[in-house]
């Protein structure tokens, strides 16, 4: 089994709120992130995907084919976009960054086997200092 990562950048602005609670509540759990004018970050994307080498190509996957469906499908839809509003994939949904990498996971699974690996980590880094990783539902 290879392991090969991707990575990839975009730029989004985003709110945490919950609007169930007091505005207080709100600055009490998420602290400036729940700022009313949003706030943004650059983001950092690794996609890594799992599976065997193709013995004709010597690929796990092509790179620049998964390099096409990550911009298609993720950051040509997250880039300078504001992550509660422009987003169809996380719409009704807090964008945290777990929320967002579950979502980023959802939307590739299905086009990474179609390329002819599996899906192995969504890690989406938010901030110099934190970042998430998701292995999947399994």
């Amino acid at each position: 089994m290879v392991y090969i990562t991707r990575k990839e950048h975009f730029n989004a602005a985003h709110k945490l709120y919950n609007p169930n609670w007091s505005e207080e509540k709100n600055m009490e759990i998420f602290g400036k992130c729940a700022n009313p004018n949003w706030h943004g970050h650059n983001y950092y994307l690794y996609v890594t995907v799992k599976g065997e080498i193709n013995p004709e190509t010597g690929y796990t996957v092509n790179l620049k084919e998964l390099s096409q469906l990550i911009r298609i499908n993720i950051t040509e839809k997250l880039d300078h976009k504001n992550l509660n509003l422009d987003v169809d994939f996380l719409k009704g949904k807090m964008p945290t960054t777990e929320i967002v990498a579950i979502a980023i996971w959802e939307q590739l699974e299905q086009h990474v086997q179609a390329l002819g690996g599996f899906l192995h980590c969504i890690k989406l880094c938010e901030t110099d200092n934190n970042y998430v990783e998701y292995f999947g539902g399994k």
